[in-house]
């Protein structure tokens, strides 16, 4: 005889009492959550944005608002908040990676659905805070893996910074150029940087804010972390290429249609500069130069790569690029390492053998 089932769909009343039995002490512990008959469209749009965009830096609230706009929501956004779950979500990650791409047909790296997986993961786990279901769905998905590999990132070796200094010695951000390369600063904090920032006395510059594009718009922001505000050294060389830039826009500033804005680094008139616009004459300079072709976030890379290599201490390092943890600074930099182990193994050897 078939079994009959109840109201609830349970099979048995054994089930619908163990079913009971859970709801009763997930209540008794303060975990029952009454699912919210909310979509994912409206909790993403309606709650969740509005509610984080304050708590966030500009380029990183731009940043989930793209991947909830443009992927999360024409693929899960009529979904009750409630009903998603892990499977729908790998399909999600599977179409991304087949025929994610917005502009065209083409596929997604892996890296970038793994940022949107992270996106939606953070949201799942606030709308748990907030009460509005239990159990994150995102937790049990499967995002595509990385290679397990570090990705070795674009950067010169010292004779080939060497010639690009000497190559840019007359360009009108030379100071600019040698500043992002002896400091391994951000571009937009050296964007961000004013006169006040730098201090003579001591030869140091204080990173105190960013200037940042967002959605078309620049802007200033924040830095990065929370490390981000810090106080760098600066070699006689850098100084002297900010004073004689100085001078430069002192005879600049005689000009008509001038506006004094503060910064360090301007445009022709006065005002602050794009950061993509410098960007691009970054590699304008690269393709007259017999260099290879790095990005401008490369003389960062360039940096950290000398330091690391030639022993500056890590914390140092990690420091003055103004990373979170030291940690990070050796994760990014790995591959740096073991040529620094091996040129520590022969100091110490030359110390006792003398």
């Amino acid at each position: 005889e078939r079994r009959r089932k109840t109201a609830a769909g349970f099979a048995s009343r054994k089930d619908a009492e163990a079913a009971m039995n859970k709801i009763l002490a997930a209540i008794e512990e303060q975990r029952y959550v009454i699912p919210a008959k909310i979509s994912v469209r409206e909790f993403l749009t309606h709650e969740w944005l509005p509610a984080i965009k304050a708590t966030l830096r500009p380029t990183t609230y731009a940043s989930y608002q793209m991947h909830v706009l443009c992927h999360i929501l024409p693929a899960l956004g009529a979904e009750l908040l409630a009903r998603l779950r892990p499977a729908q979500i790998n399909a999600f990650y599977a179409t991304l990676l087949e025929n994610g791409r917005l502009q065209g047909s083409g596929s997604l790296s892996p890296a970038t659905v793994r940022r949107i997986h992270a996106t939606l993961h953070r949201a799942l786990r606030d709308a748990i805070r907030w009460q509005l279901i239990a159990v994150n769905p995102a937790d049990a998905a499967d995002p595509p893996r990385g290679s397990g590999k570090q990705r070795e990132l674009p950067a010169w070796d010292a004779g080939q910074l060497a010639s690009f200094l000497s190559f840019a010695a007359e360009d009108r951000l030379f100071a600019l150029w040698r500043l992002l390369a002896m400091t391994g600063a951000r571009r937009g904090e050296a964007l961000g940087l004013r006169w006040d920032d730098l201090d003579l006395e001591h030869n140091t510059i204080t990173i105190r804010r960013a200037l940042v594009t967002v959605n078309g718009t620049t802007i200033v922001s924040e830095p990065k972390t929370s490390r981000g505000r810090r106080r760098i050294a600066l070699d006689p060389l850098s100084i002297e290429a900010l004073k004689a830039h100085a001078a430069r826009q002192a005879d600049e500033s005689g000009s008509p249609g001038w506006t004094e804005s503060g910064y360090i680094f301007t445009t022709k008139d006065g005002g602050a500069l794009e950061p993509r616009w410098v960007s691009k004459q970054f590699g304008r300079l690269l393709r007259v130069a017999a260099l290879p072709r790095i990005p401008l976030h490369g003389l960062r890379h360039t940096y950290a790569t000398l330091a690391l290599s030639s022993g500056v201490n890590p914390r140092i390092v990690s420091g003055r690029l103004g990373h979170s943890t030291v940690a990070l600074t050796l994760d990014i930099y790995s591959h740096v390492l073991p040529q620094a182990d091996a040129d520590a193994a022969e100091r110490i050897a030359a110390l006792v053998e003398r």
